[in-house]
Order: C-alpha cells, then structure tokens, then sequence
C-alpha cells in the first residue's frame, strides 16, 4: 500500500509544486501512460483520465500529513495547490523510488496549462485508435474545448518530447 503512496510523494517532490486537481491528474495519467509505475486506475470522465483512486490517495497523504494542500479561491471557483512537507520528505527518506527520468518529464509537464495536458491524456486515453479517430472523439467528447488539429497535432508532438525524455 505504501510503495504506491510513496511513487506519488515522489511525483509531487519531482514537481516542486503542483497547482489544480485536473492537472494532478492528468500529469499522473500521462506519467502513467509513458511507463512509470503509478497504479492508479483512470477512467474517461469529463475532464479526460480520471482517477478515483489517486483523489483518495492525494487525500490519505494530506490527512498523514505528507503532503500540504492550500486551497486559493480565484475568480469564481477554488484552485488546490500540493507540495510535500517536512514530514512527507522525511518519510520519502526513508524509501528509495527508481523513476529514473520521472523529474525531467514532470517538470516539463508542470509547465503546460490544465488544458493542454487535457488535451494530451485524452489523445493517450485513445492510443489503440488511428490517429483519424482519435481527433474524430476529440472534436466530439472534447467539443467545448474546441480543440483545432494544429494543437492536437502539437500534442502528438509533445508525446513524443517526454518519450525522448526517457530514452536519453
């Protein structure tokens, strides 16, 4: 049970800080989907992968005290902000995680907005599709997006960067 709670501690470590329950998740699914170890079930919600799993683990972390949740009202509806206490990086200690490469692709993640890794989980969620179908369900699931080619074309793009983050 730990070994799964300690692989997020080291996400959010990798991540320094992470900003937005949706790009939680969608930064995990997509580290998920490139081969790390996160084992954490996602189905297909409205906002993309969605893992219930990982809202609950996120919770059993804040309620031990490993990782600090800051809630910010912005405009018209409540930001979450998540980074490891002392204690959670005292626990982290503790274990050793090998996720090699995980910091590079996280980091790299951490700088793209909430709707573009949308845009990227949803294009992974469908990787067995032909790339033909794959924008046929973004332009339908995803149509108050609206999402062009050119920018499901820089996802596929950007695919590929954090693969190559991997390799090096």
């Amino acid at each position: 049970m730990l070994k799964d709670h300690t692989k997020l501690m080291s996400a959010f470590l990798a991540s320094g800080e992470i900003t937005g329950r949706k790009k939680l998740q969608k930064m995990i699914y997509i580290a998920k989907k490139l081969s790390f170890p996160f084992q954490e079930k996602f189905q297909f919600h409205f906002y993309g992968p969605y893992s219930e799993e990982l809202t609950l683990r996120v919770e059993e972390l804040c309620n031990m005290g490993f990782i600090s949740e800051l809630k910010e009202k912005k405009g018209g509806y409540y930001q979450y902000r998540y980074t490891v206490t002392e204690e959670g990086q005292g626990f982290l200690n503790m274990y050793e995680t090998d996720m090699p490469f995980l910091k590079d692709c996280l980091e790299a993640m951490n700088e793209q907005p909430s709707r573009f890794l949308e845009l990227v989980s949803t294009v992974l969620y469908f990787d067995n599709l032909p790339r033909e179908e794959v924008e046929e369900k973004i332009f339908t699931l995803k149509s108050k997006q609206k999402y062009t080619v050119e920018e499901i074309d820089t996802a596929y793009e950007y695919i590929e960067s954090l693969k190559e983050k991997i390799v090096q």
